[in-house]
């Protein structure tokens, strides 16, 4: 079972306490019906996630549900939305959930301030797919020169991706535009509808349903390929101490939904249909297309998408330049998963 809600983080606490409230009532129900269901229910170990933005990478754990794999691994699994990295980190550091979906950066940003319990344990995606929208009569980044560009937060990969298309433009993004956040994707769309921003940074599928709105690319990301950790599998040292196989049983939960991605278009329509409410089939083939060309199939962390995030902390902290990426990947779960087998397994290969 999946147990979703929303939370407001800031500084790793919960501030949303009818939202708290209501999630360990639904905790507190399931422990009190436990008994009564079986044994099974009570035997699931509880696992709590999150994930940073409304995308496709994201959806692996509700294939997951979809396929019955958290049962299969005795998980009794919630999924939280946080959106934007930054804050999203704070909920991990904060102990509010224990894995965590999102873009790396906030990770990389908060280890090197010193939260070294953080450490990526798997990757989604190791490419930015993000893209830059604005009305039509806008075609090139010059154009945006003085005006008002829409990101979820500064520090996240939105931002991220906007300050690196800019510069390679030959542009100054700190000088040459002004960031807007909007703290999700859904508002950013809706900020750019409502003439709040002049251009917006999104992800698939959101881009998709601006581009439905009348809007068009100015830049469009899987184009340019800059290599980034952006979707990571992360979690505490701490937490792997304590609850090792139940992040391993995870992880190989993930593993499975992961090939079905890859196979099954279908799948991820009809999750994303249901969480997300997209019925668009346009919107859908386009961000599965997208998407699907990068995601890392056998979930693997790749040290040259995690050190362009080193590299921009260390713009403004000096001691990013004594973190290696090696310092913040802990691969043992990808390890085990291979020599085990279980990967070819999962993928009908023969050893």
């Amino acid at each position: 079972m999946i147990i979703e809600t929303q939370f407001i983080v800031w500084g790793g606490f919960v501030h949303d306490h009818k939202a708290k409230r209501l999630f360990q009532c639904l905790v507190g129900l399931l422990s009190i019906l436990a008994p009564i269901f079986g044994s099974e229910v009570a035997a699931a170990d509880r696992l709590v996630a999150l994930y940073s933005a409304h995308a496709v990478p994201y959806a692996m754990p509700w294939v997951a549900e979809e396929l019955g794999l958290f049962k299969k691994y005795d998980i009794d699994f919630a999924f939280v939305y946080i959106p934007s990295s930054s804050t999203a980190t704070a909920a991990i550091l904060g102990g509010n959930v224990e894995i965590g979906l999102l873009g790396g950066v906030g990770i990389v940003n908060a280890y090197v301030s010193g939260a070294t319990d953080l450490v990526f344990i798997g990757s989604i995606k190791n490419v930015m797919t993000q893209s830059v929208l604005a009305k039509p009569e806008i075609t090139k980044l010059e154009q945006l020169k003085g005006k008002r560009i829409g990101v979820t937060r500064i520090g996240s990969n939105t931002h991220y991706f906007t300050v690196q298309a800019f510069r390679r433009a030959g542009m100054n993004p700190e000088r040459d535009i002004t960031f807007i956040q909007t703290g999700g994707e859904a508002e950013t769309v809706g900020a750019l509808m409502a003439g709040r921003i002049d251009a917006a940074t999104l992800l698939p599928p959101s881009d998709g349903k601006a581009i439905a709105l009348g809007f068009r690319y100015v830049v469009f990301g899987p184009d340019i390929g800059i290599p980034y950790a952006a979707s990571t599998i992360a979690t505490r040292r701490s937490v792997i101490a304590k609850r090792g196989p139940v992040v391993g049983r995870f992880m190989r939960a993930m593993a499975e939904a992961s090939k079905s991605m890859h196979r099954d278009r279908e799948i991820v329509y009809r999750v994303m249909e249901k969480k997300l409410r997209i019925r668009d089939r346009k919107v859908l083939d386009d961000s599965y297309s997208i998407e699907m060309k990068v995601m890392e199939p056998r979930l693997e962390l790749k040290a040259p998408a995690i050190q362009p995030m080193i590299e921009e902390v260390a713009r403004t902290n000096a001691r990013a330049n004594e973190v290696k990426p090696q310092d913040l990947i802990d691969r043992r779960y990808l390890a085990e998963m291979e020599s085990s087998g279980f990967f070819s397994q999962v993928w009908g290969e023969r050893r």
